[in-house]
């Protein structure tokens, strides 16, 4: 995926409203089903103001403060699903982004989004939420099997962004791991008890289910 960072740009702002989804004969709540805005919109500590997050356990807080979703990766979901067009924040994301994708973002990089300023915190993993979003039950297994996840914000300076802001990267983590690198140390079979192990260490962000699963990995050998 042909991407160049320095020149990324937001294409799309969307924020979601708390709606009911049944999963299982059981009536749910979430804020995925978003729609896109172009006024700007104010950045907050936790959260893009009138975006709504439905259980915070996963989603929101410090540390899922806005979601992002690079624009590059639709053209993959779009052949994938075989599904023509998808919309504006097929994913739930708040933020689609172009001119950056997972492979080139690092867990750690701040940006310059309109007037704030953000680090990438930490991939996403996808729940039922988003096969219900997408009338697909599948998506979710399928989107963690292909490890395109987007990833989570952290909002390190409050402030405002809007459709059409750059996307400015301001420091690059020296450590190296992108968001694709750790689905592939976490998920895949290319890795390693030591990599396991310098992902926790250099990954300050890490929520207990990532640092579980890396655990877990620095613990086979």
């Amino acid at each position: 995926m042909e991407t160049n960072y320095k020149m990324a740009r937001i294409e799309e702002v969307c924020l979601g409203k708390k709606q009911a989804i049944q999963h299982q004969g059981e009536t749910r709540y979430s804020g995925i089903f978003k729609q896109p805005v172009t006024a700007p919109v104010a950045v907050l500590a936790e959260t893009l103001e009138g975006d709504e997050q439905v259980d915070r356990r996963f989603h929101g807080g410090l540390d899922k403060a806005i979601y992002v979703y690079p624009e590059q990766q639709y053209s993959y979901w779009q052949k994938e699903l075989n599904r023509g067009p998808l919309k504006s924040s097929f994913f739930g994301e708040n933020l689609t982004v172009s001119g950056l994708t997972d492979e080139t973002v690092c867990i750690g990089d701040r940006y310059q989004a309109g007037s704030a300023t953000v680090i990438v915190s930490q991939p996403r993993i996808p729940c039922f939420k988003l096969g219900a979003a997408a009338a697909d039950d599948t998506l979710p297994a399928k989107f963690l099997q292909a490890g395109w996840l987007g990833f989570y914000l952290r909002v390190e300076k409050t402030g405002s962004l809007q459709k059409g802001d750059a996307f400015t990267l301001i420091e690059k983590a020296t450590h190296g791991i992108s968001v694709r690198k750790l689905w592939e140390i976490t998920f895949t079979d290319q890795t390693s008890s030591q990599l396991a192990t310098e992902a926790m260490a250099e990954l300050p962000f890490l929520d207990e289910g990532w640092l579980k699963r890396l655990r877990g990995i620095a613990q086979r050998e």
